[in-house]
């Protein structure tokens, strides 16, 4: 008997994948709603408060006594502690401790007996019997409630940044030949591996996956020295574009060269035959048959590639420096936040400004994504 409905495997599964993709999307909507908020806000609230107001706690200088006027035998200051700002004032102390043991409305009174007034909408009189002498003014502390604030003020001060247009160059002049470079090669080899017969081709297919799990950092060193030793030896300086080219193609080829063989491996045999048997050499096949077939494979790997070359900051700092001009974009953000962590709020702006370039090469190639990663899982 054949029902027009649903299993209960079958809802299971598509709210299995719903749920998947909402905690997988969740937080990149978080870092995307605090990078438009406003930095006060962001230091006190979550992004899911973005919609609501915010209580802060906020300190504001008052004008010294030279601002000071005579009424009714009193000496008064007056002001706005909003500053023009948006919001209201919830409540107000005279110490950082108790910055909310008074009413708007009320009045407080002040260690040197002046008597201080802050209303809801910001204004605030401080009155003494005598006169208050110094340039240097009473400092109120209130919490204020300000409704929610979206602003581009973190992206421009990234943009506005020095160095970020060169250091956004240096990360292109990084990945686009890190990403090419690797896949030419290992196309290469990937042919030979799975339609070549020679001697110790198989050990050549266990040493590619061996090197899959070694560690980049295990290698990094060693690999740094040889550099070095084989640039010193024909003059070549230490860094370099082609020392990191040569390093992201070090650490790409295994998984290119397997994640290709699986592909090619899965090709079909009798259309090699054909181009044999109408005279095709080995190159013509690989050029003419074998990599129009493989493009899945290849758009596949050049994602993975591009966005761990583009992300990458240690090999860079390795084989490129941490000079002004050889700084790359993950290097130069990070400059911004400076030694002790000061602005860290531009971080959520910084990370979308990171990942501009990669979520345009991913869109761009997505489509061929599960198709290359699923080369040779079925025959």
């Amino acid at each position: 008997m054949i029902t027009s409905g649903r299993s209960p495997l079958t809802w299971a599964v598509h709210l299995s994948v719903i749920l998947l993709v909402v905690l997988w999307t969740l937080p990149t909507a978080g870092l995307l709603i605090s990078s438009l908020r406003d930095r006060n806000q962001l230091a006190v609230s979550g992004w899911w408060t973005s919609l609501s107001a915010s209580t802060q706690n906020v300190v504001f200088r008052a004008p010294g006594g030279d601002t000071q006027v005579e009424k009714d035998g009193k000496f008064v200051i007056s002001g706005n502690v909003l500053d023009g700002g948006a919001g209201e004032v919830a409540a107000f102390g005279s110490s950082s401790l108790k910055p909310g043991d008074f009413e708007p409305g009320q009045t407080a009174e002040l260690n040197g007996g002046e008597k201080l007034t802050v209303q809801a909408d910001g204004a605030f009189e401080i009155v003494s019997d005598t006169t208050l002498a110094g340039k240097r003014g009473q400092r109120i502390f209130y919490q204020a409630t300000v409704p929610s604030r979206f602003t581009f003020d973190n992206y421009r001060e990234v943009f506005n940044a020095a160095g970020i247009a060169s250091s956004f160059v240096n990360s292109l002049t990084v990945a686009i030949p890190s990403t090419i470079i690797p896949i030419l090669v290992a196309a290469f080899a990937a042919y030979a591996l799975a339609w070549m017969k020679f001697p110790g081709r198989a050990i050549l297919i266990a040493v590619v996956v061996g090197l899959l799990v070694v560690p980049l950092q295990m290698s990094l060193i060693p690999l740094l020295k040889l550099y070095n030793g084989v640039g010193a030896f024909f003059g070549v300086p230490a860094k370099t574009y082609v020392g990191i080219w040569l390093a992201h193609m070090g650490f790409g080829l295994p998984l290119a060269i397997y994640l290709l063989r699986n592909y090619m491996v899965g090709l079909p045999r009798e259309i090699m035959e054909s181009a044999r048997v109408d005279g095709a050499s080995d190159f013509d096949i690989f050029v003419k048959i074998i990599l129009p077939l493989s493009f899945p494979a290849l758009a596949s790997f050049a994602i993975f590639q591009f966005l761990w070359t583009w992300n990458d900051l240690l090999v860079a700092m390795v084989f490129l420096g941490a000079g002004n001009d050889e700084l790359v974009l993950t290097g130069r953000l990070v400059n911004l936040l400076g030694s002790r962590g000061g602005n860290w709020e531009i971080l959520t702006a910084s990370a979308f400004v990171t990942i501009i370039v990669p979520l345009i090469v991913f869109f761009s190639l997505q489509r061929f994504l599960v198709r290359g990663l699923l080369a040779g899982s079925v025959k």
